[in-house]
């Protein structure tokens, strides 16, 4: 006779068959499988608003450093960010400017992007807000260009011309410094102020304009346009004049120093990632891609325009030793008040760095090992005879007074070089640079040129001894009175012949 099993029986073995079955689960790992963990983003996950940083960025490759970090660019507990420091990070795209400068006025994002020189033009309408940088992501390498049609060999042929150009943006300040390191003034131009890049390359591809300022990729679209087109000049040469940086209100810093600390700490983890490894900068790449809606070439081609910033650059960047001999951001946004004051741009009520630029999140940072070093200075080989002789892409015509048969350069001496062209040598950092002497045609013609070329070495020597450029980096000519640019009947003329030319050459 067969045995009936009782209730209590039958439920035990139903909760044993269940155990079962979940021991079973959890050993092959179907339920990671079925339902796998890091997935989850902003739109599953309650994220409590102080632990929620909102960055505004556009569609630019300099940024990658924390996008990388935060393994894209929604709020997501499979960031980095989330599982190192216990934060979120959402990066907005916002390429609209206006759209951009609202939405941080309006508490919608919490940092928005800018560069350092043309804030210049905007941050005395912000000041209600009060303003702060509190870090620097990169510099354009190669993002910015100049592109001219067949008529302009050089900075000289400008003259004249009509130039596209977006309006107090970084195409407007590359422009501004490419001018002056030519010797020539903004009224020298014909400026065509146009609303951003894009528009720019347009008018210089239907032939409306004789140069244009342009973003890569567009240089090269122009180039394989326009026959007989070329890039005069890029940041890839001006590789210290357009920084990007992030800026947040005062009172947010204030109140989120530890969020932005771990914001900056990731960040530039992730850019130290970025520079020392190609498989995490392919990584930044296919990341930038889904973020930006763009094929990942482009989005490689857009980090490689760039110099991403590691922790050692923005220590340079604010200063922090004190005793940075390179291009720094208070530099940058002095000369840009000054440089677009000068074109009749209101920038004469804006507030000091002392209070626009804020290091002390950077400050309260400390990355050790070389990823996260400066920037190594360029370094130079010896000029070939061919660079010796190329034509400049500019021309800084400077005045130095010497003692007649003197080579020797006194304190007026060093510091007409260090107004005229300190800056230039420093902002146009990886382009090579020959100076040569000149002379009126008073004296032999064999003992000027010695003399002058003794001239143009003192002036090598003086960059090289004070402001530690590379030697290799410049080329010694002494002309005598060979290349006269006035009449030498006067003089006034002679008084023009006698000068120091400051050439920056082609790569």
């Amino acid at each position: 006779m067969k045995s009936k099993l009782t209730p209590l029986s039958k439920f035990m073995i139903v909760l044993l068959i269940l155990g079962g079955i979940a021991f079973l689960l959890y050993k092959t790992n179907v339920l990671e499988t079925i339902a796998p963990k890091g997935e989850t983003t902003q739109a599953d996950v309650k994220v409590s608003k102080d632990k929620l940083v909102r960055v505004g960025v556009v569609t630019w490759g300099g940024y990658a450093g924390g996008q990388l970090f935060n393994e894209g660019f929604e709020a997501s507990e499979s960031s980095r960010y989330f599982k190192e420091y216990g934060i979120m990070v959402e990066f907005k795209l916002l390429d609209d400017f206006n759209d951009c400068r609202n939405a941080w006025k309006s508490d919608n994002i919490d940092l928005m992007w800018a560069t350092v020189d043309a804030f210049t033009t905007e941050v005395s309408g912000l000041k209600d807000f009060e303003p702060q940088i509190v870090f620097q992501s990169d510099w354009s390498r190669g993002g910015d260009a100049v592109v001219v049609n067949r008529t302009i060999k050089n900075v000289a042929d400008l003259k004249g011309k009509k130039v596209a150009f977006a309006e107090m943006t970084p195409s407007h300040t590359f422009l501004l410094w490419l001018l002056e390191a030519g010797n020539l003034d903004y009224t020298d131009i014909t400026p065509i102020k146009v609303a951003n890049a894009i528009d720019a390359a347009d008018l210089f591809k239907k032939g409306q304009v004789d140069a244009a300022v342009v973003w890569s990729p567009d240089d090269a679209d122009c180039i394989a346009k326009v026959n007989g087109s070329k890039i005069l000049q890029s940041t890839k040469e001006a590789s210290y004049i357009i920084a990007d940086v992030f800026v947040a209100k005062k009172n947010y810093v204030d109140n989120n120093k530890e969020l932005l600390k771990a914001l900056v700490e990731g960040w530039m983890k992730g850019a130290a990632e970025i520079n020392t490894s190609a498989q995490a900068k392919q990584k930044a790449a296919s990341i930038l891609s889904k973020g930006l809606q763009q094929p990942e070439d482009f989005c490689l081609q857009a980090i490689n325009n760039a110099r991403i910033c590691t922790y050692g650059d923005n220590l340079n960047f604010f200063n922090t030793q004190g005793d940075y001999k390179g291009i720094t951001g208070e530099a940058i946004y002095n000369k840009m008040a000054i440089k677009y004051a000068k074109t009749g741009y209101p920038t004469e009520n804006i507030s000091s760095w002392r209070l626009v630029g804020n290091s002390s999140i950077i400050s309260s940072i400390n990355l050790i090992g070389a990823e996260h070093a400066s920037e190594a200075s360029v370094s130079f080989s010896t000029a070939s005879a061919t660079q010796k002789t190329v034509e400049a892409i500019s021309t800084k015509r400077v005045s130095i007074a010497y003692r007649t048969g003197s080579s020797e350069l006194d304190e007026n001496a060093k510091y007409i070089i260090d107004n005229e062209f300190l800056d230039i040598a420093k902002s146009f950092a990886n382009a090579r640079i020959r100076i040569e002497g000149n002379t009126d045609n008073v004296g032999s013609a064999s003992s000027n040129k010695l003399l002058s070329e003794k001239r143009a070495r003192a002036v090598v020597e003086y960059l090289v001894s004070e402001h530690r450029f590379d030697r290799n980096r410049f080329i010694v000519v002494g002309n005598g009175p060979d290349k006269p640019i006035a009449d030498n009947d006067s003089e006034s003329g002679k008084a023009k012949n006698r000068r120091t030319d400051f050439e920056l050459l082609p790569q």
